[in-house]
């Protein structure tokens, strides 16, 4: 239970069929906001409201040390190599089903339960992950990395459902949080300024922005802050010899501080296939090369495309350019409505 209206009618629609249910919060972030109030009491507080409601008993759990080993530890690293990092992915892995999961069948849990949008068959002993009803609410592309076992006895309840069809049914209810907004960016820093967050963490350094023939044409105050096709916020001004149009990120040259961009969209910035470092495969990829659909953005519509297993990573190559594959994110890979499962974009 995330305080939020999905997991709420996910334990609704399970007491609703017959199963005993409990809700479990999932403490992993301690933090005091400006207001000298703990950034996750309103959610626990909403949990709680929701429990009441559904008449269902309630507990939290405080992972917050495995988060800050596990997955935070990781996303520091990775922003500090220049990368553009997801760690709600990590998180479903080395927290959510791993020591969350644990802690509930500890508690004597047959079935662990989350309000994610995706569906998940169990049929011969085999757990497939498949694509939610809700294409533009599909959540397979954070549960990329679960491993195969990590999915026994997990049940995804609202994957058939539509957002829209979700909230109706919270309404109906007299559920508490049936109109929240839904929760966005990365779940520690929340509304924050992402960059005030981050320099607390990582040495910022001013620097050139250069165009890719070396040519200065602004300032930058951190080359972690940006991601690899941004527009806005670069503040440069117009260029004498520049050609009109708006800059993006091109690249960021961690090792010598540069940010490198350019204007328009500039063929450079596309590219036709990507390599992995490793691959999570939840079930054994079809053969060595095969056809498929591929996602390097959440909510990006799929990509066809022909992947080729190598030793220690996938090669995808592409049937359309892609814009702006940027290392460190995920290309998560489907054949039909099955989730293969993903890797880090190298």
């Amino acid at each position: 239970m995330s305080g939020g209206v999905d997991s709420a009618v996910a334990a609704a629609l399970l007491k609703e069929q017959g199963f005993d249910v409990v809700g479990l919060y999932m403490s992993n972030w301690h933090e005091i906001d400006a207001s000298g109030c703990c950034t996750g009491e309103e959610d626990w507080s909403d949990v709680r409201r929701v429990c009441d409601v559904l008449g269902i008993p309630y507990y939290s759990v405080d992972f917050s040390k495995e988060y800050g080993d596990s997955v935070f530890k990781l996303f520091l690293e990775e922003y500090a190599k220049g990368r553009t990092p997801n760690p709600d992915v990590l998180c479903n892995r080395e927290i959510k089903f791993g020591p969350f999961a644990d802690f509930a069948r500890e508690m004597g849990a047959d079935y662990i339960a989350t309000g994610h949008y995706c569906r998940i068959s169990h049929e011969g002993g085999v757990n497939v992950l498949l694509r939610a009803r809700d294409e533009n609410k599909d959540q397979t592309y954070f549960l990329n990395q679960v491993r195969q076992e990590q999915l026994n006895d997990v049940l995804f309840p609202i994957g058939g459902m539509l957002k829209s069809e979700v909230r109706e049914y919270a309404r109906k209810l007299g559920v508490p949080v049936a109109e929240k907004k839904d929760s966005t960016g990365i779940c520690f820093i929340g509304e924050r300024n992402f960059r005030q967050f981050l320099s607390k963490y990582i040495p910022m350094k001013d620097g050139d922005i250069v165009t890719a023939d070396g040519k200065v044409v602004g300032r930058h105050n951190g080359v972690y802050y940006y991601t690899l096709g941004q527009r806005r916020g670069l503040g440069i001004g117009g260029s004498a010899d520049g050609n009109g149009e708006r800059w993006f990120v091109l690249a960021k040259d961690v090792a010598n501080n540069r940010l490198i961009v350019s204007q328009g969209e500039d063929d450079a910035l596309y590219g036709d296939s990507l390599t992995t470092e490793g691959f999570n495969f939840i079930l054994p990829p079809p053969s060595k090369q095969f056809r498929c659909e591929v996602r390097i953005k959440h909510r990006q519509p799929l990509q066809s495309a022909t992947a080729t297993v190598l030793d220690g990573g996938v090669h995808i190559l592409f049937d359309d350019k892609q814009r702006a594959i940027a290392p460190g994110q995920y290309a998560v890979v489907y054949v039909g409505e099955v989730c293969l499962g993903g890797g880090v974009i190298s």
